[in-house]
């Protein structure tokens, strides 16, 4: 049983931990004067900084939550460690060799479950590194080449690669004295029907470090499409590892962040690398999941977010159809930022990592200085979907863009939104436009039980969409692996009924099917957690209902049912298109004929290709 750690020790690691480098680890802090600083409490949400730090005592404290403490209180709180966790931490931080008391010091043994787990990864950081030069791992070499990246470059973010070997993880970890217990709590190794075996296998590694550098998890790339399993597999949730608050090159981009008051949010790991590559060192991802609250947490106290500050964040997206609907989620944070926040979007779709391979590093650059921001992306692209040419499209992409303006809380910027809205519809009236977002304002604000109640959509279970609709949903929360990146494609207007298209959302926000993995107990239990009370039956009745498909054939069916799925919002936009060529005069006209009759075919041929695909189940 470990010891009580000496007072004389306890004391050296408050010495060597300088409470002003530790707080500046994880919130950026401002001289306040008189010998303090400054920063946004990382312990409860504010706007004006009010978390003061007094560098010559060694305390902190936060004059709006009331807490405060030295730097060894500061670790326990923010990594929920005990007192002895929190002082091996910042042993292990210092270089501090720590005595224990009542039975002495025997290395290793009683270091707190959160350092052994940390030393765990550390250790496999390494073992995967060491493994990229071997000859089997030429295919992860070749990926890395391919998308523009040198083994100087690898070095510099730990990428490494996992042999494709059941155990050569867990021989090599177990040899230096950790436990097989340790490997599966920590998301390393999987249990076995003979001891653990490695959970990432034949994949190229990146390592996933927290804010101050230590490695809790790893993202892991598949390099035979042949083989099973998702194309990215990230580590589970663990002690280390809570992927709603992990951003992936935060401990690299950290304090770029901070001195730039930038942040450009990525969606992939060699997107990152390409950015900070490219000089733009201010790139991070999430990491299996969507951009969420607790990454704008982190964001926030880098950037120290607040009245009157410059800061900005950019996202940046595919300019895919999927790529928007990526943006205009991202939209539904952006208020949760004091800073502004931009978007870019790349016209030819190509990501950072593809658009530094085709076009070089000063292209990378460009597309970050290009950004535009996100209300008038929002904006600009819910109009799209519409026809302005005639009075009735124009109507209704006013009604379908007037939400969005009508949510922008900074009144002075949701007026000017409106009028920049009535001039990119063409309406030249204010007023009107103005009294159109008033009135959606007021119905948003009132109570729901006040709202004229609307017709409401009743499940139609011998509807062939509607049945379709609630196939492709048991799919999603039963085998989510056998959808992948498409059902995330399909966007929640491809489902005709409320819960349906609440649940869709419920699955997107947790991450998508395309990072489940398998599913199973923990994925249904992370829909059932992120579920408001009126969705957790929805939940729970898809979690248990019967597929329609036979186990062999599950693969095949889930892409059928897709492709079903596609088929119907394919048919719709070909009847909307067909409206439009009836009134627009093909002599008068004949460009813009031309151009419909183009799509026209264009979306005959999609209507044929999915036809094909959906006759599969």
């Amino acid at each position: 049983m470990a010891g009580r750690i000496s007072d004389e020790d306890i004391a050296l690691v408050r010495e060597r931990s300088p409470i002003a480098d530790i707080v500046g680890e994880h919130i950026q802090l401002r001289n306040a004067g008189g010998g303090n600083l400054k920063g946004l409490c990382p312990f409860h949400e504010e706007k004006s900084p009010s978390f003061n730090v007094t560098p010559t005592r060694g305390y902190w404290y936060c004059f709006g939550c009331a807490e405060g403490g030295d730097v060894i209180t500061f670790v326990r709180r923010l990594e929920h460690l005990s007192f002895g966790e929190a002082v091996e931490r910042l042993a292990n931080r210092a270089g501090v060799q720590l005595r224990y008391e009542q039975g002495g010091y025997v290395p290793g043994r009683e270091q707190g479950e959160r350092i052994r787990l940390i030393e765990a990864h550390k250790a496999a950081a390494e073992f995967y590194v060491s493994k990229l030069s071997a000859p089997d791992a030429a295919i992860g070499r070749r990926f890395l080449s391919e998308r523009g990246f040198e083994r100087v470059d690898a070095e510099r973010f730990g990428v490494g690669y996992a042999p494709a070997e059941w155990e050569a993880l867990s021989r090599h970890l177990m040899a230096r004295g950790f436990t097989s217990a340790e490997l599966i709590k920590g998301g390393l190794a999987k249990e076995g029907r003979r001891g653990p075996i490695d959970r990432f296998r034949g994949r190229l590694v990146w390592p996933i470090r927290d804010i101050t550098g230590d490695v809790i998890g790893f993202g892991a790339r598949k390099l035979n499409d042949a083989e099973d399993g998702p194309k990215y597999l990230n580590t589970p949730e663990s002690p280390l590892y809570k992927k709603s608050e992990v951003l992936y090159g935060v401990d690299l981009a950290k304090r770029e962040i901070s001195k730039r008051s930038q942040a450009v949010i990525v969606e992939g790991y060699t997107d990152v690398m390409a950015c900070h590559l490219s000089g733009v060192p201010t790139a991070v991802a999430t990491c299996g999941t969507a951009f969420g609250e607790e990454h704008i947490k982190v964001l926030r106290r880098l950037l120290l977010d607040q009245s009157g500050s410059h800061g900005e964040v950019v996202f940046t997206f595919d300019g895919d159809a999927a790529g928007q609907k990526a943006a205009l989620r991202a939209f539904a944070d952006e208020q949760k930022f004091v800073t502004q926040t931009f978007v870019a979007v790349q016209a030819d779709g190509l990501d950072p990592c593809d658009l530094r391979v085709r076009q070089g590093e000063a292209a990378v650059r460009d597309l970050i200085a290009g950004r535009e921001p996100l209300f008038a992306f929002a904006i600009r692209s819910v109009i799209s979907r519409y026809d302005v040419s005639t009075n009735e499209g124009r109507l209704s992409a006013l009604d379908a863009a007037a939400p969005i303006v009508a949510g922008i809380k900074d009144r002075s910027l949701r007026q000017l939104y409106a009028v920049d809205l009535d001039r990119w519809l063409g309406f030249n009236n204010e007023r009107f436009v103005l009294d159109r977002i008033t009135e959606v304002s007021a119905a948003a604000a009132q109570p729901r039980a006040q709202r004229p109640a609307g017709p409401r959509k009743v499940a139609d279970l011998t509807d062939p969409g509607v049945r379709t609709e609630a196939e492709v949903l048991r799919l999603a929360v039963q085998r989510p692996a056998l959808l992948g990146p498409g059902f995330e494609a399909l966007g929640a207007e491809a489902f005709t009924l409320p819960e349906h298209a609440a649940l869709y959302r419920l699955i997107v926000g947790s991450g998508g099917t395309a990072t489940a993995g398998q599913g199973g107990r923990e994925w249904v239990d992370l829909l059932l957690s992120g579920a408001e009370d009126s969705l957790r039956g929805v939940v729970t009745r898809f979690a248990v209902e019967e597929l329609r498909a036979d186990l062999a054939s599950e693969e095949r069916y889930a892409s059928a049912m897709l492709a079903a799925l596609e088929l119907v919002s394919v048919a719709r936009a070909i009847e909307q298109l067909k409206s439009r060529m009836q009134r627009t005069n093909p002599v008068d006209e004949q460009q813009e004929y031309n151009r419909l009759f183009g799509e026209l075919v264009a979306l005959e041929q999609q209507r044929r290709v999915l036809k094909d695909r959906a006759a599969g189940s």
